[in-house]
């Protein structure tokens, strides 16, 4: 494999606001998740921005490309995708890690674990599980849950994503971490689809892949990090960086 890792970023946020810049310890939010990329060392790191003010303070930084997005993309994976056609048209990298812009905590350690899906050529889409660890978790419905098994093995197949507490019965629960190692031409094939029913049911990209009948590959992790949709998780991370 040779990866790259995108991370989408826009200011418009409906339950905070120009949240990229969130200052967090006097550095910039999206500036934290920078530095957590290219601390894992597995590729290039890019910033797909949707406003040239965050284009601005990653500028600077040496190792980081910057790309202007359009604003009006529908999704993260849209803009990543169309990040790509700028940075690496010809399809050099063959997967990219679609690395969330709110995730100022998240370990390097977990963006090498998201490749560990496609090291099996079964698998179209990496991503994170880790464990649930209260009954608060369990039910939030901002927390999605994945209906999958481990077992003795760190990499599983994701059957489903829900909001609600899924599956039924006794045992583990798994929180799904939004990060993405996608293969490039399984990325190419998503964005080419329209939302699906469960997607927009759920309100859950993933489920369009499902649908489509990618395969999602799962590796476990052990917390999921914090991360950053409310004032109020803007404040607990505060306290946490």
């Amino acid at each position: 494999m040779y990866p790259i890792i995108v991370i989408p970023s826009r200011l418009a946020s409906t339950r905070l606001p120009r949240k990229p810049l969130a200052d967090i310890g006097g550095v910039p939010m999206i500036v934290r998740v920078v530095r957590r990329a290219l601390a894992a060392k597995i590729g290039p790191v890019v910033v797909a921005a949707g406003d040239a003010e965050i284009l601005d303070v990653v500028r600077d930084i040496p190792g980081v490309h910057g790309v202007l997005t359009d604003s009006a993309l529908a999704s993260g994976s849209d803009r990543v995708h169309a990040a790509l056609a700028k940075v690496d048209p010809d399809g050099v990298h063959d997967v990219v890690i679609n690395l969330q812009g709110d995730l100022p905590l998240i370990e390097p350690s977990s963006l090498t674990a998201v490749l560990k899906p496609l090291e099996d050529p079964a698998f179209d889409i990496g991503t994170l599980a880790a464990p649930v660890t209260g009954e608060t978790e369990r039910e939030a419905s901002q927390v999605v849950k994945i209906a999958c098994a481990f077992g003795e093995n760190d990499v599983t197949r994701a059957l489903y994503f829900s909001r609600l507490p899924i599956p039924w019965g006794e045992g583990p629960h798994w929180h799904h971490v939004g990060v993405y190692a996608w293969r490039r031409q399984a990325l190419e094939r998503f964005v080419s689809l329209a939302p699906s029913a469960l997607e927009r049911r759920e309100s859950l990209e993933q489920l369009r892949a499902l649908e489509a009948g990618m395969t999602i590959g799962c590796a476990r992790i052990d917390h999921a990090p914090q991360g950053v949709d409310t004032p109020a998780d803007l404040e607990h991370v505060r306290g946490l960086a």
